[in-house]
């Protein structure tokens, strides 16, 4: 019973100790806690069964042993242990990111240990081995903050091309949740079989994209139609000789 109470004190001042050092994250402090907890019961079982006259030497060697054989059986189980410590330590992602990790891309809903847990964009569930996800690339939209919002609009090879990047670069400013830095840029990206296509690149903070993608788009068609600049359906001019 004492020691119970000895071991609850030692991972609370372990788990405080971590968070005080700022050196980790939640999921860092969380595995610290446990492993702790898990080392002490055991050092805590060797003393009792040594109080009570048992010789713990057997027990100790054919626990190595045992050891071996489960680690081979659960290697599996193991790798997704040693990525989920490697993924608390260093961080790539955290709580509420958008991401794209080994090929699924959602929003980070919970890391454990064993697992990442992603929420995608239309409310599906996807658990992802932390295996898998450390030895993949991983994507995160959230991390650096700002997002550069990259939309493709074409217009009319009759219309006057300098005056559309004009329209459109003086109306970025206005749509609300663009960024004055680093500053909206428009230019000509193609010259595509129907249409002059502009590349438009305004800034937003990542909670704001979706939000700016659709504003920009909306507020450029309107001022391209107040000031003459058709946006044109895909079209094809055919020659007939007789």
């Amino acid at each position: 019973v004492v020691g119970m109470f000895v071991i609850r004190g030692i991972v609370a001042m372990v788990g405080k100790a971590v968070t005080k050092s700022g050196k980790g994250n939640a999921l860092f402090a969380n595995f610290i806690r446990n492993a702790t907890s898990k080392i002490c019961w055991i050092i805590l079982l060797v003393v009792i069964l040594e109080q009570l006259g048992v010789n713990v030497a057997p027990i100790i060697a054919g626990l190595g042993v045992t050891g071996f054989i489960l680690g081979f059986a659960f290697q599996e189980s193991l790798g997704n242990l040693a990525s989920g410590l490697m993924i608390a330590v260093n961080q790539p992602f955290k709580i509420g990111d958008y991401v794209i990790v080994a090929g699924h891309e959602g929003t980070v809903k919970e890391v454990d240990m064993m697992a990442t847990v992603l929420a995608t964009a239309d409310n599906k569930k996807v658990v992802i081995p932390n295996k898998s996800a450390w030895g993949a690339p991983i994507v995160n939209f959230s991390a650096l903050g700002r997002r550069r919002v990259d939309i493709q609009i074409g217009i009319d090879y009759s219309c006057d091309v300098a005056k559309a990047i004009r329209v459109a670069q003086e109306t970025l400013p206005q749509v609300a949740g663009v960024l004055a830095e680093p500053a909206p840029s428009v230019f000509v990206a193609l010259l595509a079989d129907s249409a002059v296509t502009l590349n438009v690149r305004p800034w937003a903070e990542g909670a704001n994209y979706w939000s700016v993608y659709n504003d920009v788009q909306i507020a450029i068609k309107s001022a391209f139609e107040k000031n003459g600049i058709d946006i044109p359906f895909p079209q094809l001019t055919v020659h007939m000789d007789k």
